[in-house]
Formats: C-alpha cells, sequence, structure tokens
C-alpha cells in the first residue's frame, strides 16, 4: 500500500525555521524576512520588505558592505557582530551569509542566517577586531586614494598591504601582455624594483588561469626559494589578491610573510584592499590620461605659427600659446585672466582683421566648446597678406587712371574723325590722327610696363651677361633725353677710363632710361641732370643726380615697391605713373649681378646702379643664354615719346611740386 506525500516548499521551510533568514536583493533591498527575523528582531514582514536592512548599525555599516562585497566571488562567510532590534536593543549575532546566483552567473543577492551568539564575550571581541580592521581598511584606502600620480599609488598599494595585512613586505606586479614586472615594493629591497618575468611562469599567471581572486602560495605548495621574492629571508607564505581596472586584470598585490602565520581574516583583507586598489588605480591611470591630453594639446599650440588663446565663459584668457606672444608682444603672465589685447569676433565662426599698435594685421577667428564652456581664439599674421590686398587696390587705382587718360583722347580724336572727316581742314586731320598716333604709343608703353611688371613678379624676367661696353650705353642714354626738355641741363660728366662690363646692354639701357625719365619727371621746375660713373671694387657704379623733390626720409626703399606711385598712398600727387618702373630697373640690374639704390641729398636725389665687372681673366666663367628685353615701342619699355615728355608740356601737366616731397620713381 502506497502513500503520496506533498512536496516541501520553500516557504513552509522557512516559516518553520527556528533561525532567522534574511533575504536581501541585488540592491540592498530586504526580499525575505522569516517569522524567526520577525521574532528577534521585532519588526514584521510587511514594515522591512522592500526598503533597506534597518538591523545594521550606522557603525557597522561599512562592514556589512564589505561582507557581502567579499561573498559576491561565492566564498560563504561567518562574522561575529552586533546588529540592532526594534526597540533599540543591541544584541550580539552570529551571522553567515552566502549570495543567490542569478541565471546568468551573477549575483541575484544574498541570504543570511541570523542566530544569537553563544558567547557574549566571543561575539563581542570579534565585533571589536571587525571594527578595527575596517578602520584599518579604511585609513589605507583613504591614504591610497589621497594622490593621482600613478607610481605614488602604486607605491602607497604596497604600502597599504603591510599596514593592512601584518605582512612582512609586500608588492605590487603589473601586467603587460605575456610578462610582469614589479613597479612597487615594501619591506625589500630596491634593486628588486623593475624586475621583469614571463607571465606563465609567475604565480600571478597561476591566479590567473585559477579564476580565483586570491592565490595563497607556501613552501607546501611550492618553491618559493626560486622566485625573486626570496630576497626577503625566512620567506614562508606569499599571498595574492588580483586588481582589477575597468574589469580587465592590471596586476596584482603580493604579500610576503616571513614570520608570522597567514589567515582568513589576511587574505579577506588582501581581496578587499585589492579592489580598492583597482578604482585608485583607475583614478590615476584617467589622470595621467587628461594630463597626456593637456601636454599634446600644448604641444601642439606652443608649435603652431598662429596665436591660439583659450578664453573662459567669461572672455578671460586661460591659455596663451608662445605663437600668441611672439604675434603681440605680450607675455603670458600679463594677458591671464585677462580679455585678449584685440577685439574678437562679433559672430561664430566670422573673422575679424585688426591692426596692432606695431602695424601688423592679425585675422582673430572664434570657436565654441561646449563640453568645457570654453572659446578657442586663433589669430594669425596677415600683414604681409594685406600688403598684397592694398597693392592691388593700388595697382587698380594706378592703372584705371593712367590707362584711361591715353583711351579717353583716342576715343574723343577718334569719334570726332568719324563724325567730321569731311568738314576738317587736311591739317586738322593729320593733327588729330598724330595725336592719336601718339596717346596709342603712350597705351602701349603702359601696356608693356604691365607685362614687364608681372614677368617680374614671376621671377621670368633674364637678361644676359654678356661683355659691353657701359660707357657707349651712358653716351647714348644722355644724347637721348638731352634734348626732351628745355628746362633741365641733362650731362654726363667726364668718365675716367672704364674697365668692361659683363651685364645686357639692352636692360643697361633700359635702366638708365628709367632713372633719367624719373630725373625730369620729378624736377618739374628744371634743374641740373649729372650722370658720372667710377669703378668701385669689383663693379663699376653709376649715379644720376638731379635737384627736384628728393626724397622723404626713409622712403630710400619703400620706392621700389610695386604700385608705389605719388598720389595713392597718401603721397604727393600730380607727377602719375603706374608706380612700376624702379620695381622693375631693380630687377633687371640684381638679374646681371648689380643693384640699384636711392639716395637723399641736400637738394634732390641720388640714383646709383652698379654692373659687375667682366670677368675677363676667367674665360670659363659661365656665360647665361641671352634672353633680351624687347619692346615694340623701341629700345626702352620705359621713355615715352619726345612730345609727352618736353619741358614745353611736361611741367603743366605735372603741377608744382611740394618741398622735399617723397617721390615715386
Amino acid at each position: 500500500m502506497s502513500s503520496e506525500r506533498a512536496p516541501l516548499s520553500a516557504e513552509a521551510v522557512l516559516a518553520s525555521s527556528a533561525d532567522a533568514v534574511v533575504c536581501v536583493d541585488s540592491e540592498l533591498r530586504v526580499a525575505l524576512w522569516n517569522p524567526a527575523a520577525e521574532k528577534l528582531f521585532g519588526w514584521r514582514a510587511e514594515e522591512v520588505l522592500g526598503g533597506e536592512l534597518p538591523i545594521v548599525p550606522a557603525e557597522l555599516k561599512a562592514e556589512h558592505g564589505a561582507v557581502l562585497e567579499h561573498v559576491r566571488t561565492g566564498t560563504p562567510l561567518t562574522i561575529h557582530t552586533r546588529r540592532v532590534r526594534k526597540d533599540g536593543a543591541v544584541i550580539d549575532v552570529r551571522i553567515n551569509t552566502n549570495r543567490v546566483p542569478d541565471e546568468g552567473g551573477g549575483v541575484a543577492g544574498w541570504v543570511l542566517n541570523l542566530y544569537p551568539s553563544d558567547s557574549d564575550v566571543q561575539a563581542h571581541s570579534s565585533a571589536m577586531e571587525r571594527a578595527r580592521l575596517v578602520r584599518r581598511l579604511t585609513d589605507v584606502v583613504v591614504d591610497i586614494n589621497a594622490d593621482l600620480s600613478l607610481k605614488t599609488v602604486l607605491d602607497r598599494i604596497s604600502r597599504g598591504i603591510t599596514e593592512l595585512t601584518g605582512a612582512d613586505a609586500g608588492g605590487f606586479v603589473l601586467l603587460n601582455e605575456d610578462r610582469v614586472e614589479l613597479v612597487s615594493i615594501s619591506e625589500l629591497s630596491e634593486e628588486l624594483r623593475g624586475f621583469s618575468a614571463s607571465l606563465d611562469d609567475s604565480l600571478f599567471g597561476e591566479l590567473l588561469r585559477s579564476g580565483k581572486s586570491v592565490l595563497l602560495a607556501n613552501e607546501d605548495t611550492r618553491g618559493l626559494q626560486d622566485l625573486v621574492w626570496a630576497d626577503l629571508p625566512g620567506l614562508h607564505t606569499i599571498a595574492l589578491g588580483v586588481s582589477h581596472v575597468h574589469g580587465r586584470p592590471y596586476g596584482a598585490l603580493h604579500a610576503l610573510y616571513s614570520r608570522r602565520k597567514v589567515g582568513h581574516v589576511e587574505l579577506e583583507l588582501l581581496e578587499l584592499l585589492a579592489a580598492h586598489a583597482g578604482v585608485a588605480i583607475g583614478n590615476a591611470l584617467a589622470y595621467e590620461e587628461l594630463n597626456r591630453q593637456r601636454v599634446h594639446e600644448q604641444a601642439v599650440a606652443d608649435s603652431s605659427a598662429d596665436g591660439i588663446a583659450v578664453l573662459d565663459f567669461g572672455g578671460r584668457v586661460r591659455k596663451w600659446n608662445r605663437s600668441a606672444v611672439e604675434l603681440t608682444g605680450y607675455r603670458t603672465e600679463v594677458v591671464e585672466g585677462r580679455h585678449p589685447p584685440f577685439p574678437l569676433p562679433a559672430c561664430h565662426g566670422q573673422p575679424v582683421k585688426h591692426q596692432l599698435k606695431d602695424g601688423r594685421w592679425l585675422e582673430i577667428l572664434m570657436a565654441w566648446i561646449p563640453r568645457t564652456h570654453e572659446w578657442v581664439v586663433d589669430f594669425r599674421d596677415i600683414t604681409a597678406q594685406k600688403a598684397m590686398e592694398d597693392e592691388r587696390e593700388a595697382f587698380l587705382a594706378t592703372s584705371g587712371h593712367e590707362l584711361r587718360t591715353p583711351i579717353t583722347v583716342i576715343h574723343g580724336y577718334a569719334t570726332t574723325l568719324l563724325r567730321k572727316w569731311s568738314r576738317l581742314t587736311p591739317e586738322a586731320q593729320y593733327k588729330a590722327v598724330g595725336t592719336i598716333a601718339e596717346r596709342s604709343s603712350v597705351l602701349a608703353t603702359l601696356v608693356e610696363r604691365l607685362q614687364l611688371g608681372s614677368d617680374v613678379a614671376r621671377g621670368d624676367l633674364r637678361v644676359s651677361r654678356d661683355r659691353f661696353d657701359l660707357a657707349e650705353v651712358l653716351r647714348q642714354a644722355i644724347n637721348a633725353f638731352r634734348p626732351l626738355s628745355d628746362r633741365h641741363d641733362v650731362a654726363l660728366e667726364d668718365l675716367p677710363s672704364l674697365p668692361p662690363t659683363a651685364g645686357d646692354p639692352l636692360a643697361t639701357g633700359m635702366i638708365m632710361d628709367q632713372l633719367l625719365e624719373n630725373a625730369l619727371k620729378f624736377s618739374p621746375e628744371g634743374g641740373r641732370v649729372r650722370v658720372s660713373a667710377r669703378r668701385e671694387g669689383d663693379v663699376v657704379a653709376v649715379m644720376v643726380d638731379d635737384e627736384g623733390v628728393g626724397l622723404r626720409a626713409g622712403d630710400e626703399e619703400r620706392i621700389f615697391d610695386r604700385f608705389v606711385q605719388a598720389g595713392i598712398r597718401g603721397d604727393d600727387s600730380g607727377f602719375g605713373g603706374l608706380g612700376l618702373g624702379l620695381y622693375i630697373v631693380r630687377q633687371l640690374a640684381r638679374d646681371q649681378g648689380g643693384d640699384v639704390t636711392a639716395h637723399r641729398l641736400e637738394r634732390g636725389a641720388r640714383m646709383r646702379f652698379t654692373v659687375p665687372l667682366h670677368p675677363r681673366d676667367d674665360p670659363s666663367s659661365p656665360q647665361r643664354t641671352p634672353t633680351r628685353v624687347e619692346s615694340s615701342l623701341g629700345r626702352s619699355a620705359f621713355q615715352d615719346s619726345p612730345k609727352n615728355t618736353s619741358a614745353s608740356q611736361a611741367p603743366s601737366r605735372q603741377g608744382s611740386p611740394r618741398s622735399r616731397a617723397s617721390r615715386s620713381r
């Protein structure tokens, strides 16, 4: 005869248990509270379920948390401690704690079996010891987190091993791919620091292969005398605890014992310290990475040719790189905490241009960094670009003005001939056609100068370096210009016996034409124009002196720039021209191996150009293939027609000069 028995339910077992059984979930909320727990502590189940466990005294909450963290690995733990009743009374209890695994192998919660301690003295002593160890652990954890330097943190971890676990020595071994390195030590020989070994042959490797968080090695389990730790006399036991950083093994704490024995308390403390060490190391690594990023950013900023400033939310300077100092002249310590010494763009991404007191121009851009609530200001030197813009404007203004005049005259006379040809006398027709021809010649000259200026700018203008008679070129130039003005006395001083020179006679003639033309143009009231030449070392120097308006101080070099012309940049107006003449002739002279310079005289100015001597004693001297600078107008691309530069017309067209005015040649 058989009988069927109803299965026992878990609820019935817990309800009938004489021991208090409490279960807390992964969020540390009470999930189970049996009748024995209600009887022992006075709270009913409906009062505690879903809330924080009320029986833990405030001073022992750290201990309670440490126990749960220890049991998380699957190792049950029994402790003697104290708990609080609902009426406020404190009772000594013994608690056995175990974990409740979830389906994924994690922790769903913990089960606590609580019952009054058999020995009040033992329970009190155990609780006092636990409180002492918790305080020691807290002190050590605070110490290792007090600094963010990785080296300091590792050294404090090693020191904490001996302080907390009572070990005779300690060290921290760093995992580096397939090797381990001893990076910090306590109570060991300094010579061991930096020791490296294979991971597979190390205790650390054995610990990782075991899948556990702690390992105990002693003389009974392996030969410790073969390890580097044998440096510690009397070594008999090594305890290891793995330290994880961001979920991955980073290193291991080693506690070495040579005099005292090791128990489960020491292992527990080492495991807890390893967990806290992982947090401290993670913080230190994050801090060092942040520092590396800052150093990298600073290095990038300092290597930039642009000025870079970082402004706070209020627009005050926080960072100021090396180029910012060089561009503005303001040192970092002067501008930090203040607004930048230039205006900022009104709109994000819209550049603003600003001229500094020293004349340099800056282009300033600004961008917002939402994450840090800062502004990054980038500014660069655009002085050269600004000068090019000014040159372009000068060119447009000058060329437009210079080209308009002959074109207007040509158009006017051509229209007159077209409309009134039959009514004009032959003399009037001839005069109109002559005027058109003259103005066409002037227009062609202007276009020729523009082309030469473009060739010079591109570096395409080349001259030959042949042997030629410089004195003959000078005489031809004087003879060509002498009859052009009855107000000027153009003369060539007696020349000494000049040695043979090397250069391009056509280019040299063009240089002389331009210098003589300038001498006449900038001497509107007439005067003497003297040309002289003499040998100076390995060159022949030619001087063209006039008694005209002269040069303003500081303009000796500026007049050789492109488009520097009277009336364009605030100088004296009325002389006209594109401002390309001296720019071109200087390049012609330099391509021959000489130069052209300007000098102030007490009255008027001196233009000096040099031509190198011919290396007659060096027949192997290289000769460049001549690339002649030809003009469609004849021998000079500069010289105006005689009628255009005659004294009878030039003064009335040029107007009255100003005393000592700067002139553009």
